[in-house]
């Protein structure tokens, strides 16, 4: 392996482990050393691959973006139409439930760029934008409004409705919840209306 796949690889590893830190700690509960020991590399060497907390923040979100924008096109391109009740499922079943780290960057991460700085929210525009817009071209056209305003209320129902389920101690409820959401998510992304 040649030195800048070593290097490329040693960054992958140092941002993925950055995501689950961030996820599982947020912003101001993981430190640059906590972030490199998870890593399994040295504070220097964290400092090889990003400049600061801030930069490896504003990449771990930036890639967890791009993921779930990835994941939203191969649900499409693998299911078809069928797509959007699979994705509903998943989020508001193995995302609602799995351990923190693991969670989806919407749901955990992107809560604290509203406390970031605006070079992190601009930075994460353009990737919420795409994401969205990959939403909302696998979605029919129907008499609730827009395809794109459809595809912001579905993510922004779906991300809210896994932090409240997160928040509650009751497991029944959650799952109530997350089921009750989930009618009102496939209503809302097919466009159909119970008037």
């Amino acid at each position: 392996m040649s030195r800048i796949e070593q290097k490329a690889l040693t960054r992958q590893r140092i941002l993925d482990a950055a995501g689950k830190g961030f996820r599982e700690g947020g912003f101001g509960g993981i430190g640059i050393d906590g972030l490199a020991k998870q890593a399994g590399v040295t504070s220097g060497a964290f400092y090889v691959h990003f400049s600061s907390k801030e930069e490896a923040f504003t990449q771990s979100v930036v890639a967890g973006i791009v993921g779930l924008r990835d994941a939203v096109a191969a649900l499409r391109a693998d299911h078809g139409e069928q797509w959007v009740a699979i994705f509903i499922d998943f989020y508001l079943g193995e995302k609602r439930t799995c351990v923190l780290a693991d969670s989806c960057a919407l749901q955990s991460l992107v809560p604290e760029v509203g406390r970031a700085g605006a070079p992190v929210r601009a930075a994460l525009q353009g990737h919420l934008d795409a994401l969205v817009q990959a939403v909302a071209d696998g979605l029919p056209p129907g008499k609730l409004g827009d395809q794109q305003g459809r595809a912001w209320a579905l993510l922004s129902m779906l991300s809210g409705a896994v932090s409240l389920a997160r928040a509650l101690s009751d497991k029944a409820v959650s799952a109530s919840m997350a089921a009750m959401v989930k009618k009102a998510a496939l209503a809302l992304a097919l466009s159909v209306s119970d008037e």
